[in-house]
């Protein structure tokens, strides 16, 4: 009998783990659970629309999920349809790769007005996630502040500052692409707690803020000069083309284009100010002390109606699995969370890195579960089990080919140019992949 696994997390830590244990214990079988009607993960649902080249490693995928050891049962909710009780006693091992979905809270006054989001339920609102579908988000005012420094909020601004035309080719989906085509934005604030030296974008993601046609990124050059010669020579070595980058954007001037762009570092939010509704942003000046973003008591005002936060993302456990609550992670030694049970991307490391940095965690869960089952499989009949389970509840999962009857026909109501035109809710997916 071979070794059977279930992989909770159809995104790409859940296909990397799935084709590293493929690769080293050939003969295994493989359910891959998720919670959506379909795969992939951040891939769908988190890569920006205008990255289509990035997206293409779901070609990787598929060749995984068609394998014939390998199914997909999408629209599965772990907790209730099954529990994880229920996965440990129907397969030899469980491994979670679930993310971390939920955003990490600036814990500052005034978080709760309207016109304040988290990056994670903004992005997933321009690109088609039915949990948030209908987010709605107001866009009204001339000012959009975005809070973070790596590339998510380089993703939120970028999308906010194109114009159609530049988004023609994208999957950006409709309902959002008409809210951000009527928002009067004529200034875009992208604010780090940290300086230029710190910042988290990766090249490729800044010279693009370079290159939009109605928007030109501002900055303080002498500033920049001034932090890049009090910092550590070794870190601004590090960073020498994002820098090179920003000092290409000290010569632009304001009213260059129509919507304007401009860096604040060294600056932490303290409060959102407004009458139910989001109106100022109120930050604290801060200095570099012991690697920390210090306090300096200096505060000031941005007039914005909208602030989006990206400032990192915590994770939503299922019940019965531990937590790290500091890191907002399945608590886990090296990848294994209890004999049996592994975890994988970013519930095991907390979001960090790109969409290959997943690869590593896979190739080591997968020598974790091959030094485990040694002596082999347990006995335990896997997706037999998970099938009588899912059967007496009236559970019909989606299979990997019903998502290509989904993906066909998203593809086929895609405007010209376009890529595909999302279903953004389950009733319409379920109906694509089964009328």
């Amino acid at each position: 009998m071979s070794l059977s696994i279930v992989i909770v997390g159809s995104g790409p830590s859940g296909f990397y783990a799935a084709d590293a244990l493929l690769r080293k214990l050939p003969g295994c079988r493989i359910d891959i659970v998720d919670r959506l009607p379909t795969p992939y993960g951040l891939v769908r649902s988190g890569v920006a629309p205008d990255h289509q080249s990035t997206k293409a490693v779901q070609r990787v995928f598929e060749r995984t999920a068609t394998r014939p050891n390998v199914r997909f049962l999408g629209h599965v909710n772990v907790g209730d349809d099954v529990t994880f009780g229920e996965l440990k006693e129907c397969y030899d091992a469980v491994v979670v790769a679930i993310g971390c979905p939920i955003d990490r809270k600036l814990g500052i006054p005034g978080e709760e007005l309207r016109g304040v989001y988290g990056s994670w339920s903004f992005v997933g609102w321009y690109n088609g996630h039915p949990g948030h579908r209908d987010l709605d988000p107001e866009l009204t005012g001339s000012a959009i502040a975005v809070i973070g420094n790596g590339n998510v909020a380089i993703d939120c601004v970028r999308v906010l500052a194109k114009t159609p035309a530049e988004m023609a080719k994208s999957d950006l989906c409709r309902h959002a692409a008409e809210t951000i085509a009527r928002a009067p934005i004529e200034m875009l604030y992208l604010i780090g707690r940290r300086g230029p030296v710190q910042i988290g974008f990766t090249p490729i993601e800044l010279a693009e803020l370079g290159q939009l046609e109605h928007c030109v990124p501002l900055l303080d050059g002498e500033a920049l000069d001034r932090d890049i010669a009090a910092a550590n020579p070794e870190e601004v070595t590090q960073k020498a083309k994002p820098l090179d980058i920003l000092r290409s954007f000290a010569g632009n001037r304001l009213g260059d284009k129509p919507v304007s762009l401009r860096f604040i570092f060294w600056a932490a939010p303290t409060a959102i100010i407004g009458a139910g509704h989001a109106q100022r942003l109120r930050l604290e000046r801060t200095r570099l002390a012991d690697g920390q973003a210090g306090h300096t008591g200096d505060h000031f005002e941005l007039s914005v109606s909208t602030v989006i936060t990206a400032i990192g993302y915590i994770g939503a456990p299922f019940d019965g699995l531990p937590v790290d609550e500091k890191r907002g992670i399945v608590r886990n030694e090296e990848g294994r969370v209890e004999p049996g049970v592994y975890v994988v991307g970013w519930s095991k490391r907390g979001p960090s890195g790109t969409i290959p940095t997943n690869r590593a965690d896979a190739m080591a869960v997968a020598d974790l579960i091959m030094a485990d089952f040694k002596t082999g499989p347990t006995g335990k009949l896997g997706p037999e089990a998970i099938d009588r389970i899912l059967t007496a509840r009236a559970v019909r999962p989606v299979g990997f080919a019903e998502w290509i009857r989904i993906n066909e026909a998203e593809m086929k109501r895609a405007a010209d140019g376009r890529p595909r035109e999302k279903f953004t809710r389950i009733s319409d997916l379920l109906a694509a992949c089964r009328d």
